[in-house]
């Protein structure tokens, strides 16, 4: 009985969801499908016999475990599908082969074969199998890239009447919610209503959301049990007032067996109509019928009062026929009674003077609107237990989703690390070819035959800097008298040093501190010559001087360099911009250094 029932849903979701004739994929159906299609599995599995042999594939109903493409606005890359449902992944898993496959669709594999084979390494080439061909879920590492690719794809909801579009990532979510989704009544009923319907189907259609009345206990669906009143019971309690009371029975008789008029036509009102247009009227003059109602009980009253005046035994009579004409006043206030508030109503009964009748009346009232507070409590019942299981499937995909964020937030600070990592040794290369730049700069400077031509660019600025103090001197770069000889540079003041300082240029011989000092002969004692040369090719500036031997700046270096030797007024400044010579041509000037070896 249960697998049929099961089935019965399961077909019914199938043939609402079902492709078009020549469709490849099934379009995705609601959870509500799965849910349906899992169960009547797991049902026929337990009435099957052990004879069953499980097949290599999903059976032709069975939900498939991936995304359908139909889904997706564009048509996906096959890597983005599924090697064996052929649909787009859904948790992708890499396989050792390379092959994709779904987590629930590499499960049923192994689940359902013995030492699975990758179908895909089957296709492409059976020569090439080998053990890593073999499927097994703890050999299958998550895709991450994959599936961040895949959660970003653009689709949209494939239920008819459903608009909604946006990204994969948030499909299922809106699956779960979607209003169009055909989903099966939790009642059992085995009705498949919208998800947006649901409420009314259950208050209106369910026949298994049943309402017992706890008067006449009468069972009825939540719309009848609206609808329904103890009418029957309330007649049978004044069948025996009315069977002595000829007249009040014919009143009761045109009041309740009235269908084109308004049900308190005996009391005054003229309105008629459809029942439909009554039911609205009832509802709408609810206080025009209590003054109505209030004028036919002070006319009872007066008759009442007329009667006593006569003989004693007409006297029960009259109270019988009062009885029973405010029985059928306090039944037609039913109605409008259930339309305003509690002390109204007892408000309004008061001022009938009638205190059995008052406390029947407000007893009905009760009565009623309980009834009707349960059946709602019930519907509501009903719809809470459906939104708690929407939100128990909400929580399991939230609850996936941190995981597997979890799991990316560990990624990325593995992959933070290494390119710190990469970063800090990037710096050491920069670093060290920044060394290298240079030195293979001074390489194609160095000279190693004592004879250096020093090209010295923006004049202009190095000569304010020195006026200025903030570069009184410039090195040139160093040089050799051989290839294992002495090591020198030499010094200019732009703005002159010592007796030239503000007047003359001064150019200083340096002995810097070589590699192969030790192997030289010591004080320096070889001729040096300077040169500014004129580019007109005219006249040169030429000064020559010989080491001094007792100075210390041609004795062997103790540091880096020795002190600076030479001519503090090699040239008057006036002479440098004199309009006679080209010694600085497009702010540049060029010196000559000569060391004679011989």
């Amino acid at each position: 009985m249960t697998t049929a029932l099961l089935r019965g849903c399961a077909v019914a979701l199938w043939c609402r969801c079902a492709p078009s004739q020549g469709s490849e994929q099934h379009p995705f159906l609601s959870p509500a499908l799965l849910f349906a299609s899992s169960s009547l599995q797991m049902a026929e599995k337990a009435s099957s016999g052990p004879q069953d042999i499980p097949s290599s594939s999903p059976d032709e109903n069975e939900f498939p475990f991936g995304y359908p493409t139909s889904i997706c606005e564009d048509v996906p890359q096959q890597k983005y599908l599924c090697s064996n449902c052929n649909n787009v992944l859904k948790k992708a898993l890499q396989t050792l082969c390379g092959h994709r496959y779904c987590s629930a669709c590499l499960s049923w594999i192994v689940r359902n074969n013995k030492n699975p084979v990758c179908q895909k390494c089957k296709e492409e080439d059976p020569s090439t199998l080998s053990e890593g061909s073999l499927l097994a879920e703890e050999r299958a590492f998550g895709d991450a890239a994959i599936n961040k690719e895949i959660s970003e794809l653009r689709v949209h909801c494939v239920t008819l009447g459903c608009s909604w579009c946006g990204t994969m990532k948030n499909f299922e979510e809106h699956q779960i919610l979607c209003e169009y989704a055909l989903i099966p009544c939790h009642t059992g009923c085995g009705h498949v209503v919208m998800r947006k319907k649901l409420a009314d189907h259950l208050e209106n259609g369910c026949v298994n959301n049943m309402t017992v009345c706890h008067k006449c206990k009468q069972s009825s669906s939540s719309s009848e049990y609206q609808k329904h009143s103890c009418e029957g019971n309330l007649y049978r309690e004044q069948k025996h007032v009315q069977a002595e009371t000829p007249s009040n029975e014919k009143n009761h008789s045109g009041l309740s067996g009235s269908t084109d008029g308004c049900r308190f036509s005996e009391v005054g009102c003229s309105f008629g109509g459809s029942k439909e247009v009554i039911k609205e009227h009832e509802k709408a003059a609810v206080g025009t019928h209590m003054l109505l109602l209030l004028q036919y009980v002070k006319q009872l009253k007066a008759n009442l009062s007329t009667a006593s005046k006569g003989a004693n035994g007409f006297i029960p009579q009259t109270e019988l026929n009062v009885n029973g004409a405010e029985k059928s006043i306090s039944d037609l206030c039913i109605p409008g009674s259930l339309q305003i508030n509690g002390d109204l109503e007892a408000d309004c009964l008061t001022r009938t003077s009638v205190p059995r009748d008052e406390s029947i009346v407000q007893q009905l009232v009760r009565e009623k609107v309980i009834s009707e507070l349960e059946n709602k409590l019930h519907v509501f019942e009903n719809i809470v237990a459906v939104l708690n299981k929407e939100v128990e499937a909400s929580n399991l995909e939230i609850t996936a989703f941190r995981r597997q964020s979890e799991l990316d937030q560990n990624i990325i600070r593995g992959l933070e690390l290494k390119i710190a990592e990469l970063h800090c040794c990037l710096t050491q290369k920069d670093a060290g070819l920044s060394r290298l730049h240079k030195s293979l700069l001074f390489s194609e400077q160095t000279s190693y035959d004592g004879v250096f031509l020093w090209k010295i660019t923006d004049v202009s600025q190095k000569l304010q800097d020195s006026v200025t103090g903030r570069a009184v001197s410039l090195y040139s770069p160093a040089f050799y008298t051989a290839k294992y000889g002495y090591k020198v540079c030499l010094r200019i003041y732009l703005n002159g040093d010592g007796m030239g300082k503000g007047t003359h240029i001064s150019l200083f011989f340096v002995v810097m501190k070589g590699d192969y000092d030790a192997l030289l002969p010591w004080p320096f004692r070889h001729k040096v010559t300077f040169m500014l040369l004129d580019q007109n090719n005219r006249e040169h500036i030429i000064d020559a001087f010989r080491p001094d031997l007792a100075s210390a700046s041609f004795q062997r270096p103790v540091h880096d360099m020795n002190v600076a030797s030479g001519c503090p007024t090699f040239l008057p400044l006036t002479k440098l911009q004199s309009p006679k010579h080209a010694y600085v041509k497009e702010d540049t000037l060029f010196l000559k250094c000569i060391i004679d070896t011989n």
